[in-house]
């Protein structure tokens, strides 16, 4: 069955198409949510949320576009509203921002840990830093997102860098110093 005919029968209510569906896509969006969550069980409420959504919604979709990108961009709103359901970004206003560059040994660092420190980060970080970094959203597109001057994104993507740098270098000191 093809993506397009899955497409038709979930926007008909079909339990079979939408189990279909949510195996076909559930692995590549939880991998969405992760960039967004606080841990697994945060991205696995968020995906959940975001099929939901998908399925309710799924007659809005006409064709036009990736439906890829259709459903990541309701995986993003959907954990970008839950956390401006919970709690308020604290943003911080700061136009001195400085690029920060970290070499990577791929040797030292497992993409796991990347993924575990991207996840400590603070809310207001994390969430401009998977934006900008991962998704490629623009400064003014994550300041309309988030409810924030281009400024405060800039600042915070600077900060969440400096602390994912320091986070790194530490790491990859250990790890050489471990025979």
């Amino acid at each position: 069955m093809s993506l397009e005919q899955l497409i038709i029968k979930c926007k008909k209510n079909d339990r079979a198409a939408q189990g279909k569906l949510y195996r076909m896509f559930a692995k590549q969006l939880y991998s969405l949510c992760l960039k967004y969550s606080k841990n697994y069980a945060e991205a696995q409420d968020n995906l959940q949320d975001a099929f939901i959504t998908i399925f309710k919604k799924i007659g809005q979709y006409k064709g036009k576009g990736s439906f890829e990108g259709w459903m990541k961009r309701i995986v993003i709103n959907t954990a970008l509203q839950r956390y401006r359901k919970s709690s308020n970004l604290d943003v911080i206003k700061d136009d001195n921002v400085i690029e920060e560059v970290v070499e990577v040994d791929a040797d030292l660092v497992s993409l796991d840990f990347l993924l575990h420190i991207v996840q400590q980060l603070p809310d207001k970080y994390r969430l401009v830093f998977s934006l900008y970094v991962l998704d490629q959203y623009s400064h003014k597109e994550i300041a309309e997102l988030l409810n924030i001057s281009v400024g405060t994104s800039k600042s915070n993507l600077s900060r969440a860098r400096s602390i994912l740098k320091e986070k790194i270098q530490e790491h990859q000191f250990i790890k050489k110093q471990t025979p």
